[in-house]
Formats: structure tokens, sequence, C-alpha cells
């Protein structure tokens, strides 16, 4: 015989399950936030259109295609390592952790304004380094308060310095 559940106990406040599901939600929203923050920069009209297209770019430097499934993946990645921290019992090392998180956020979102809303790969560049700083900084405190959480970070620290090099590479041949 199937038992129902009666609404009330699923969308209880207090339950320990329904306020997993709202941080997990919470935390993947705010990093895909970021993302279409800085995908805003990088349409037709504002950054790939025919700027980047004419650009003299590394011949390591992929298919346009692969850019946005990539990046959508480590936004994935990224919102679930914070939660994971978010999860963890309040300290100071948690609330430089969680700092670092969203400063490290806000750097890939200007990354997207300097280099595709500006045009200017000699900003970007500067600009990535503060970037890789930032998430290099974060993924030894994430490692620190729970090393699952930095482990889930390294992705985009190992795919934001080859964006660096593609960066640098597009500056130097342009």
């Amino acid at each position: 015989m199937i038992k129902y559940i009666h609404y009330k106990k699923i969308f209880n406040m207090n339950n320990p399950k329904l306020h997993s599901v709202i941080k997990i939600a919470a935390a993947l929203i705010f990093a895909q936030l970021a993302g279409a923050i800085g995908a805003l920069f990088t349409t037709p009209q504002t950054g790939v259109g025919t700027w980047y297209s004419v650009l003299n770019r590394s011949s390591l430097n992929p298919p346009n295609w692969i850019f946005g499934p990539v990046w959508t993946t480590l936004f994935l990645l990224m919102g679930y390592a914070s939660y994971l921290i978010w999860q963890t019992k309040k300290s100071l090392i948690r609330k430089w952790a969680i700092v670092l998180y969203i400063i490290q956020l806000a750097l890939n979102t200007l990354w997207s304004i300097l280099f595709f809303g500006l045009h200017s790969p000699g900003a970007a560049v500067i600009e990535i380094v503060f970037l890789e700083a930032a998430i290099i900084a974060c993924i030894v405190l994430f490692y620190k308060i729970k090393p699952v959480a930095a482990y889930l970070m390294l992705p985009y620290a190992l795919w934001v310095a080859f964006a660096s090099y593609l960066n640098f590479m597009i500056w130097f041949l342009n």
C-alpha cells in the first residue's frame, strides 16, 4: 500500500532535509549567477562577435562551443564546494573562506567584463593573476575546513590557469 506524506511534513521549515535542499540550491544558483553575469559580456553584441573572431589566438585555443559546458560544470562544482563549507561549524576560518569565495566569484565576473565587455586582453591578463591567486587562497582555506570542498575547486583552478595562458597569448599575438 502506498503511504501518503502530508505536504506539511515536506514543507515544514523545521525540516533539516528541506534546509539542506534550500542551501544546496542557493549555493548552486549563486555560483551560476556569477557565471551568467559574466556570460552577458560574451554575447555576439559585446564580445564573442566580430571582435573576438578576428583575434589571433593560440593553437591550443579550444573551439568556442567548449567554453559554455566547461564553465557551467565548473560553476556547479564551485557551488557545491561552497555549500560544503557553508554547512560546517561557524568559525573565523569559515568566514574568511566564504569571503574569499565571493571575492574570487567577483573577480571571475570582472574578467569577463574586462576581456569581452571592454575588449581589453591586457587588463584581463593582469586581473586573471589576481583571480588565480584568490582561487588558490580559497582552495587552501577550503582544504583546512573540508578537504573534499578544496578538491572540487581544483578543476576550476586548473582551467583558470589554462585560461590565463590563452588570455596572455591573445594579448601577446594581438
